[in-house]
Order: structure tokens, then sequence, then C-alpha cells
């Protein structure tokens, strides 16, 4: 808590720190209900979650719906991600149904974000391919109004030795945006589902780009858009945000977001590190999501984490379905019960 001491509350980093620290010292050795925020002054965030944004948690396992832990929270919004082709293709529309139908079981708003094939993760669809299988699917799923055209739209072409897909052009992410308009013209369509990244210049030019391609073929602007900020909720800071909410109009939702438990080398979990920074960073996420009026939806992800084939680890719970600190961190700040649970060191 010493660092606070040299912060200079008149900047925004400074106001989101401090409410981010304010969050998190309300907490108690064994990771207690956080105390509430002040809303009484005009340099920090707003308190509550539900004064100015909706909060939600996306995941891609149905375990997480049957899950006392999660059914305290009282969510109402759900986020998940398909296959472009998952509706002509078995092993993908099995699992879409299957998790679908254990969200709408639960009175869940769902959110579909569409990606690359699970079969042909290399190769991107025709503008035709796409608007044929993604009607195919929003037929199959008719209580589902909320989509996104491309989930982390400009990632690029990942070659892991895990993993294989590529990401579409700018140019490609607008006619997608115009298919998925006359597929379904009465949906929610998000703009670009959007990465921030560590360096945010390339992100500010994709944008530019599919702005001007949905000029060229006359489609209005979108108004609502989609960001995933790692990067500034893990890296306790801002500016990402800040300057992706400058290069569009409209709102945003934070369609993923969440605390890094571990990924690579810049995120590590050494003896349990990962999961005190992930819990500082939900904190500092909620912190985020308050300063920006704009922000009106987030989307934690995700619920399990810490499997052996775990890469990338958000998870809110640990393998054994057990609450590590930052499940309590957004249980608090839900204002859901029984938030003062033991947490795992997993």
């Amino acid at each position: 808590m010493a660092v606070l001491t040299t912060l200079r509350p008149t900047t925004p980093r400074s106001r989101l720190l401090l409410a981010a620290a304010l969050l998190l010292c309300g907490c108690s050795l064994a990771f207690g209900v956080p105390a509430a925020l002040s809303a009484g002054s005009k340099n920090q965030p707003k308190a509550h979650a539900a004064a100015s944004y909706q909060t939600g948690i996306a995941d891609e396992g149905t375990e997480m719906f049957s899950d006392p832990l999660w059914q305290q929270l009282h969510t109402h919004i759900t986020r998940y991600i398909a296959p472009y082709d998952a509706a002509v293709r078995g092993y993908s529309l099995m699992k879409a149904t299957t998790w679908i139908h254990a969200a709408e079981a639960q009175h869940q708003q769902v959110l579909v974000a569409f990606y690359h094939s699970e079969y042909t993760p290399t190769r991107m669809p025709s503008i035709r391919t796409y608007e044929q299988d993604t009607k195919k699917f929003m037929q199959l799923f008719p209580r589902v109004h909320l989509y996104q055209p491309w989930n982390e739209t400009n990632r690029g072409n990942v070659r892991y030795t895990y993993e294989k897909f590529n990401s579409p052009t700018a140019v490609e992410s607008a006619k997608y945006y115009q298919a998925l308009r006359r597929v379904c013209p009465h949906c929610t369509i998000l703009g670009l589902d959007i990465l921030d990244q560590n360096q945010v210049a390339p992100t500010l030019t994709y944008i530019s780009e599919f702005k001007a391609e949905l000029r060229h073929l006359r489609v209005p602007t979108p108004t609502l858009w989609g960001l995933h900020n790692y990067s500034d909720t893990n890296r306790f800071s801002s500016e990402r945000t800040r300057a992706i909410l400058g290069a569009v109009s409209g709102d945003v939702w934070l369609t993923e977001t969440g605390g890094i438990v571990k990924f690579g080398g810049a995120f590590p979990n050494y003896r349990g590190s990962g999961l005190r920074r992930a819990a500082k960073a939900l904190g500092y996420m909620f912190a985020i999501a308050s300063n920006y009026s704009r922000i009106k939806r987030l989307y934690i992800y995700d619920w399990t984490g810490g499997t052996s084939s775990t890469i990338f680890d958000s998870g809110l719970t640990d393998a054994y379905h057990r609450p590590r600190p930052g499940y309590v961190i957004v249980c608090a700040h839900l204002h859901a019960a029984h938030c003062n649970v033991k947490v795992s060191s997993q």
C-alpha cells in the first residue's frame, strides 16, 4: 500500500489504482468481503457495478451453470464463442446446443461470438459461406439475439505448437459484419470484437481500416463495440481502453476481461503469485468499467482454470471447482451472499 502515497489522485490512472486498491484493501487476509468504494468523491469511480453496467461470466463449459458458486452471483448475461460453421458441423453443434440450452435454462441472456472453424481453423470462409452457415445457426437458436461477427478479430494468425488459426483482415471483418446484418436485421450485432494488445497502435489501425471499408460498402458505422481489455486490466492501466474508446462512437461492452492467473512468461503463477495478481486485476477491472460511462457491460472470462492443459488461465475457480481469491472479489462486488469462502491456492 505504500506505493499509493506517491500517486496523484487527479490523474485517471491514479483514480483507477486508488479505486482498485480500496476495493482490495477491504478484504481480510482470508479474502473476505471487500469494503464498498466511496460513492461521494468525484475523483473515484462509481462504487457499484449495477449503477452503470451489467456484469456476467463467460465460459465454454456447462459446469458453471450448475455450480452453487456461480448461482449465488445472480448474473443474467453470459457469452459463448461458437465456430462460424457450428450449424453444419456435428461436434461443434452438439457443444453449442448443450451450452446454449443450459444457459437458457438458467434464464441467461446469451451473447454469441462467432470464431474460426474447429475443422478448418486456418481457412477464412468466403462471405457466402459465412452468411449461409451463420444463418443456419441463428435459425437453430431463435432466442439468441446478440451476436458478434468474429471473436478477437484483430488477434492475427496464431501459430502456437498447440493451436493454429487465422483471423480476418479489417476488410474481411467489415464484410462479415455486413453479412451478419443481412442475416438478422433485427438482432443486436456488435461491431468489432477487438483485443487491446500490449501495443495498442495496431489495434487502432485495424479499427480505422474497418470503418473505412464500411464506408466503402455504404454500411452504417456500428454504435456498439466489443473490447477485450486484458492488457489494461492486468497491467493496471487504462490508456489502451481510453484510446479505443476515442476511436469508436457509441457504447462499448467489455466482451472479455478478467484477471490472468497464468499466461506465458509475462504472467507466471509462481507459488500462487498469479492468483494474488489476478485478484488485484479483477478489482482494477471493475474500476475501469466504473470510470467510463460508455462501458455498459463486462463479461468476465472465464469460470474454470487450473487444468493441466490450460495455457491461458483466468479462471475464477480452479480445476476442482474451488473458489480462487479472484472469485471473492467478483462475488463481493456483485453484492452476493456468502462471499467469505475458503479459497483455493491453485
